[in-house]
């Protein structure tokens, strides 16, 4: 079969040939792929970075996508942990990780929004309970998961959502899509502390999208803001666009009742986070989370590694374009 195929971390995966996979087990099935996302994830297993990589080349990229079975049922389905992703003519799906699409869902859009819109979604109903009236602050909410993280937690319930990005254009159009403020990242440090005082110094949950020094620079901002300082914040550690680590002053864990947690693969069972996906896959439907995918055909995948995107685009692989 096709296959966009990872020879070398230094290079874009390359359309190639590789064995067509064959189920083995009893809750195996080998579809038809329609639709691979390229999301951050991808291209950091692509080139080797991210923190579940090894060193096994030739590999398939591709992590989750939409295919359809031999039957002709519809299905949107996370990749088992092999050298064998999605972004290939076929895959094989573990039934077990893997929902059941209505008819007429649209396969490239929940192929661009599922994985990057999971990462709140998840986190949001699984890692806390958001009160009532909870305020909410998205790190890093210019990047595609942040601007979707900025619906979910209005949609989920949050009354008051502060975004906080570098992308001056991408931060104008977080209003429109429920942000009651934003902050920009950019300019001068004591600027962007006061911002963040000055607005999430009260908030209940911090959905972090970047780490590093960004983090270093948000979290002493917002905990010394905090009128209480007894009051829960719950910061949950998503994504690490700005840096994989931070310096953390012990007396900030001393000073304010501060409850840092992870969401992603492992501190969230597969089972829980299949069990959220059949509601977000309704919400991408039904149009009420915005996304703009860039649906560009399998044997493009070199083009599509260094695609220009606009704001809030998500390339989208299709083995049958």
């Amino acid at each position: 079969m096709h296959a966009a195929v990872v020879h070398s971390f230094d290079a874009p995966p390359r359309y190639d040939t590789v064995d067509t996979p064959r189920p083995e087990g009893d809750h195996e099935v080998l579809v038809d792929v329609l639709a691979a996302g390229l999301h951050p994830r991808v291209r950091s297993g692509a080139d080797g970075t991210h923190y579940t990589s090894t060193d096994a080349l030739p590999l398939v990229p591709g992590i989750d996508g939409v295919g359809r079975t031999p039957q002709g049922e519809l299905l949107y389905f996370v990749a088992p942990d092999t050298a064998l992703g999605t972004m290939a003519e076929h895959a094989v799906v573990d039934r077990r990780r893997a929902i059941t699409l209505p008819d007429g869902t649209d396969p490239v859009a929940v192929a661009a929004a599922m994985n990057p819109a999971m990462s709140s979604w998840v986190a949001l109903r699984r890692r806390v309970t958001l009160p009532p009236d909870a305020k909410v602050l998205i790190l890093g909410a210019t990047g595609n998961s942040g601007q979707l993280a900025v619906q979910i937690a209005k949609h989920l319930g949050a009354a008051h959502v502060v975004a906080a990005g570098r992308d001056p254009e991408r931060l104008a159009l977080l209003p429109g899509l429920g942000a009651d403020e934003t902050v920009s990242l950019l300019g001068d440090p004591k600027q962007i502390a006061d911002d963040l005082g000055r607005t999430a110094g009260d908030a209940d949950v911090v959905v972090d999208y970047l780490w590093g020094p960004a983090t270093e620079q948000a979290m002493p901002a917002v905990l010394t803001a905090r009128p209480d300082r007894a009051k829960a914040l719950a910061w949950i550690q998503i994504g690490s666009m700005s840096g994989a680590e931070i310096a953390l002053p012990s007396a900030l864990l001393r000073a304010a009742n501060l409850n840092l947690m992870g969401s992603g693969q492992g501190s969230v069972t597969t089972a829980g986070i299949l069990a959220e996906l059949p509601a977000l896959a309704r919400e991408i439907t039904s149009g009420t989370l915005t996304v703009t995918p860039l649906p560009l055909p399998l044997y493009e995948v070199e083009r599509a590694w260094t695609a220009p995107t606009a704001p809030g685009q998500r390339v989208v692989l299709t083995p049958g374009g």
